[in-house]
């Protein structure tokens, strides 16, 4: 049974605490596998530790724990930052989400970026019975990671470990995003 994607949002928690350039890179990695793309070409689809800084100084983002370069940003700076993409992708402008920001709370910006980034996430990742010569079937487990990309992990391996999975799954979109770049 697949995990739900509030569950597997939250994975990424463990990841914290971040500085400017690696929030930047992790919103940046779970927005490219989700295939976020703002409506307004003004607004890069991908947020670097400069626009990070501009949405603290704007109101968008939380203050960060400590200042200058010890400024530290947590969970919630990760959410926040994806649902400020989440919005520019459906033409929303700064104004307005600065506005919605001040009125969601934790939870609702939580269900919200996770039902946006559901697919992303590995939400439905497949148990599939296929053949092997030696020990006959075997199960093994296919996680999407981006567009046209999955893996698949026998599910009798170490490597078949909720956690694991999840880690292999960013190492992965983490490689995507720096070819790309």
């Amino acid at each position: 049974m697949a995990e739900s994607p509030i569950v597997l949002l939250r994975a990424h928690a463990r990841h914290a605490p971040w500085n400017a350039r690696g929030l930047a890179a992790h919103a940046t990695a779970l927005a490219d596998a989700a295939g976020l793309r703002p409506t307004n070409a003004s607004a890069r689809a991908a947020p670097s530790a400069r626009a990070v800084r501009f949405y603290v100084a704007n109101g968008l983002l939380d203050r960060p724990e400590g200042t200058g370069t010890s400024a530290t940003y947590g969970y919630r700076h990760l959410l926040q930052l994806l649902a400020i993409k989440i919005r520019q992708r459906e033409g929303r402008t700064l104004e307005f989400i600065k506005a919605e920001m001040r009125e969601v709370t934790g939870d609702t910006l939580e269900r919200r970026v996770a039902q946006s980034l559901a697919p992303a996430l590995g939400v439905g990742a497949d148990t599939t019975a296929l053949t092997r010569d030696d020990d006959g079937p075997s199960a093994w487990r296919r996680v999407a990671v981006a567009d046209g990309i999955e893996l698949h992990v026998r599910d009798d391996s170490p490597a078949a470990r909720g956690d694991v999975l999840t880690a292999m799954r960013e190492a992965v979109r983490a490689a995507l995003g720096r070819g790309t770049a």
